[in-house]
């Protein structure tokens, strides 16, 4: 009857330890679903200033129209964002023809310069707030390009690659990449931009 009821015992407290175990499996389940959103969701508020600083990018006046236009035009919720040219924050331009002067790999910089260009007149145009960015929807891109160039889409990349670095799924877009036998001022490339935005 001991041996019995011994057993008994160590039955009850094994099911009670079985209790306390799923129990706690619940609620850490429970806890996971509600706070990891909220943790994702506030690291993305507030990550995309954080990106722009790890990525050493400095947010700074862009670069004034060179001709009769300006930088940005709205429409309802869409910003319409001129060409943007490759110029660097000490003032000076990425110049010259790729497959000729420079390489795809310099061209790509070239593309990412337009980009972080294209992200000063947006930090402006939105007064700071990159929270009302909704997504980017197409990249227009051109490339001065010698005659028998051709890697017109490795070089807009580096523009691409920027916008989804710094806006993750909201900065994927639409694209044309175009070849150019010459750009204004013997820029290497140019980029424009459509974004939606929310008020």
């Amino acid at each position: 009857e001991k041996r019995i009821t011994s057993c008994q015992s160590v039955s009850s407290k094994n099911l009670q330890c079985d209790t306390m175990q799923s129990a706690f499996v619940f609620l850490l389940i429970l806890l996971t679903s509600t706070w990891i959103p909220l943790v994702q969701s506030f690291s993305m508020t507030l990550s995309i200033s954080e990106k722009l600083q790890s990525m050493d990018i400095t947010i700074r006046e862009s670069p004034s129209p060179k001709g009769n236009y300006i930088s940005c035009v709205r429409t309802g919720n869409l910003l319409h964002l001129c060409g943007h040219i490759p110029q660097k924050d000490d003032g000076s331009l990425v110049c010259g023809r790729l497959g000729k002067d420079l390489s795809v790999e310099e061209g790509y910089e070239s593309a990412r310069w337009c980009a972080i260009n294209i992200l000063n007149t947006l930090h402006k145009e939105l007064d700071g707030d990159w929270d009302r960015v909704v997504k980017v929807v197409k990249v227009v891109g051109f490339v001065n390009s010698a005659d028998d160039f051709q890697q017109q889409p490795d070089v807009i990349n580096g523009a691409s690659d920027l916008f989804g670095e710094v806006f993750g799924p909201a900065g994927v877009h639409a694209r044309s990449a175009v070849g150019s036998n010459t750009l204004p001022l013997g820029i290497a490339t140019e980029v424009e931009a459509i974004v939606e935005i929310k008020d």
